[in-house]
């Protein structure tokens, strides 16, 4: 009775601690979740403002840019896939590879060779225990990505889509879309060649179309707003993941938290029993004892 008591006080004293390291990482996801939702909030006017510019060129002139060019032989695409670099987020870095995963076999099938990026050392432990090859992986600043970062990113992809030789003729992005903090949804789109996201609205009957004019000209625009376009978006789905991952942990903190207390209650009601099964069987004993000595006494006179 001892023994076993003694184990399952252990047991509630190493739960309990468990419960309180769970409980702080919860209010920390809580507390910097707010930030991530601001910075990703402060970023769409800029990516949206510069996604009406390129949609202004690219609907209003007719140049042919490298970036915008599609591909009809298309041979290689390349996936970049947007994770956490820490763990202890329920099922958030799984749900973003297995999109990306989905999406790997769907170009296969379409007859192309994926070629992997990484971003976030939880995919590229992933591949890398799984012995896959990765062209290239960036970790380190998954919970706060900088603009710095993404744009190192943004260039190593349209350096890769602009080789005429050994290049990529695609290039996808798979991330997770921060929809509230219960909702995290995992997104995968194409990035390039360029997909303009909000296009100009057919004009109504009898409206005439806006005149734009382009200095200094259509293809020096586009040559200034393309990369940044990119990078915008690159680093948008970068600032979307950081608040999905915060959201994530939080909640998986605050059912490890909740399963902690439960689990408590559960070895002390145990313990409980154990202890008060321990003291039945002593006071069963101590009156067994007593009777037995009373028969004796009583045998002997």
């Amino acid at each position: 009775m001892a023994v076993s008591l003694r184990e399952y006080r252990a047991k509630i004293k190493s739960t309990q601690s468990m419960k309180k390291i769970t409980r702080a990482m919860e209010l920390i996801a809580a507390s910097r979740i707010i930030k991530a939702q601001q910075r990703a909030q402060a970023a769409e006017p800029y990516a949206r403002e510069l996604t009406r510019a390129v949609s202004a060129v690219a609907t209003f002139s007719n140049v042919d840019h490298p970036l915008t060019r599609e591909t009809t032989d298309a041979g290689r695409a390349a996936v970049l896939v947007v994770v956490s670099d820490r763990g202890l987020a329920g099922a958030y870095a799984s749900n973003a590879i297995k999109e990306a995963e989905r999406l790997t076999e769907k170009l296969r099938a379409e007859g192309k060779e994926v070629v992997t990026y990484v971003s976030g050392r939880k995919a590229e432990a992933f591949y890398k225990f799984r012995n896959r090859p990765v062209a290239q992986a960036w970790t380190g600043f998954s919970d706060q990505p900088t603009y710095d970062a993404c744009k190192e990113i943004a260039d190593t992809l349209i350096a890769e889509f602009l080789v005429d030789t050994h290049g990529v003729d695609e290039v996808h992005l798979v991330f997770t879309r921060f929809v509230s903090m219960l909702t995290q949804t995992p997104t995968a789109l194409r990035l390039l060649p360029l997909e303009v996201v909000e296009g100009s609205e057919a004009p109504a009957e009898g409206e005439m179309l806006p005149l734009y004019e382009f200095e200094p000209s259509a293809s020096d625009v586009l040559d200034a707003l393309l990369p940044k376009y990119v990078t915008s978006r690159v680093y948008h789905a970068h600032l979307q993941a950081a608040a999905s991952e915060l959201a994530a942990r939080q909640k998986a903190m605050k059912s490890a938290t909740d399963n902690a207390e439960e689990l408590i209650k559960k070895y002390t009601r145990i313990a409980n029993q154990a202890r008060q099964a321990g003291i039945t069987q002593e006071i069963s004993e101590i009156v067994g004892g007593v009777n037995a000595l009373a028969d004796a006494t009583a045998g002997s006179e």
